[in-house]
């Protein structure tokens, strides 16, 4: 019998940030006997019937670490082909010690720009590294397997043909995400006799980032709106109504929703070079110009090829960064 455990903080289609990790169970599900899940909090009902979960939540860090140890004990026998931590180094930290003298392999996935003590340490202790590109693992390492982001593309639907030209930017209010700069390039745009609607969404969970959507609120107005983050679930009604995502993120993080919008045919502009293995040379531009953006922007409006463009970048998304491909590559990292 194959077993895979995977280590996760949610499950929840519903959550905004996390929401993606239940296709990635799902995916894994259908290529092992048993996915055993450890996470923080899991919703019921939302996995296959081979998924068994623990949920390790606790009021302190020091039991949420020694009930995560308990419950992996406990799945070491019968040996688990692999183990996957999830975005969360610390769990590669904590599964290393007892997984790998027993010859599974531990296989941390992570996507984002910043570096940490906690990261160095999982990169050490890992068996390997799994990314979406080389550039978006913050440092260098002979570990590092880039296997392309893991989209759940059966639950984002082709959008209809585009109609008026709605922009949409998702993800946390983070200043790395660089929408200050989208919202002068959109009001660029519309000074040329455009009319542009920009929906910005997500959500703010520090301290920072509540500050930042401030930042962008008293911005909003003339067809700039600041809304609550999007459900992961809900993300297909979402991208209905959107022309265009736009996405100035720093480099290094390689957004998940730049996938997500491809997926349901939705055109992207981003700024992050990374990228350019995902769409065309003519939907990049350099992070932080707002002429750059008003003149993309231009650009993409007056295409006659919208929904081509669409359906091509969708095609992109299922070659190479579908759950189904990224389970496949995961998964061969263990044997």
């Amino acid at each position: 019998m194959t077993k895979a455990v995977f280590v996760t903080q949610q499950i929840d289609p519903a959550h905004p940030n996390l929401g993606a990790a239940t296709g990635l169970v799902r995916a894994l599900a259908g290529r092992v006997d048993e996915v055993v899940v450890l996470a923080l909090h899991a919703a019921p009902g939302v996995l296959p019937a081979n998924c068994r979960v623990h949920e390790f939540g606790g009021s302190s860090q020091a039991l949420r670490g020694a009930r995560f140890e308990s419950a992996l004990v406990r799945e070491l026998w019968p040996r688990p082909s692999i183990v996957i931590a999830h975005m969360s180094p610390i769990y590669a930290v904590l599964a290393a010690p007892v997984c790998r003298p027993l010859g599974t392999p531990v296989v941390l996935w992570f996507t984002h720009w910043r570096s940490s003590a906690t990261l160095r340490a999982a990169e050490r202790v890992s068996t390997a590294v799994a990314t979406v590109d080389p550039s978006s693992f913050p440092f260098p390492s002979r570990k590092v397997r880039a296997i392309g982001h893991g989209i759940d593309v059966s639950e984002l639907p082709c959008r209809p043909d585009p109609g008026t030209l709605h922009l949409l930017a998702l993800g946390r209010t983070s200043p790395a995400k660089g929408l200050e700069a989208v919202i002068d390039g959109v009001r660029r745009a519309q000074a040329t006799g455009l009319a542009i609607q920009l929906e910005i969404r997500g959500p703010s969970e520090t301290e920072e980032e509540r500050a930042y959507r401030a930042r962008l609120a008293e911005l909003a107005g003339h067809g700039v709106t600041v809304e609550e983050p999007v459900p992961h679930s809900e993300l297909p009604q979402v991208f209905a109504r959107a022309d265009l995502l736009v996405n100035a993120a720093a480099e290094g993080s390689l957004d998940k929703s730049v996938f997500e919008a491809c997926a349901s045919c939705v055109p992207v502009l981003a700024s992050n070079p990374g990228f350019a293995g995902l769409l065309p040379p003519e939907l990049l531009f350099t992070r932080g110009d707002a002429a750059g953006i008003a003149e993309r922007i231009a650009a993409f409006a007056a295409r006659t090829d919208r929904a081509a463009l669409g359906h091509e970048l969708r095609a992109r998304v299922e070659r190479s960064h579908s759950a189904a491909s990224w389970a496949d590559a995961i998964l061969a990292l263990g044997r």
